[in-house]
């Protein structure tokens, strides 16, 4: 038997139906031992592991220093005083939206270190 290019395989697969790819996946799986939906599993698990690409700050108390905690949310957010001023003052609130988690933990420990309590979800 004559070896196929990849081409050549490509070109055969684009004239089958949707019917006869099936039965062909599920050959090709019986014949070699595998199965074909291995890696959309494991990417699932490996995302499940890795955690949300994406959290929230939110600052859930002010503490005793709301001057510090007003100046850290100010160079956090790049907001005014009166902007900053309420966000403190009306808690919670959140302080930056859909960031990657390290720089959340960046923020959050600068929040904890002036004083405040905060969170990330």
């Amino acid at each position: 038997m004559a070896k196929l290019s990849n081409t050549e395989i490509i070109e055969s697969l684009k004239e089958m139906s949707m019917l006869e790819l099936n039965d062909l996946v599920k050959a090709i799986e019986e014949e070699f031992g595998v199965t074909a939906a291995a890696p959309v599993a494991v990417a699932a698990v490996a995302e499940e592991a890795t955690g949300p690409s994406e959290v929230t700050v939110t600052l859930t108390g002010a503490g005793q220093s709301k001057v510090a905690v007003i100046k850290v949310v100010r160079e956090i957010t790049g907001l005014g005083l009166a902007e900053s001023k309420g966000l403190v003052d009306n808690v919670p609130s959140a302080i930056k939206e859909n960031i990657d988690p390290e720089e959340a933990e960046g923020i959050k420990a600068k929040l904890l270190e002036a004083g405040a309590t905060a969170e990330i979800a």
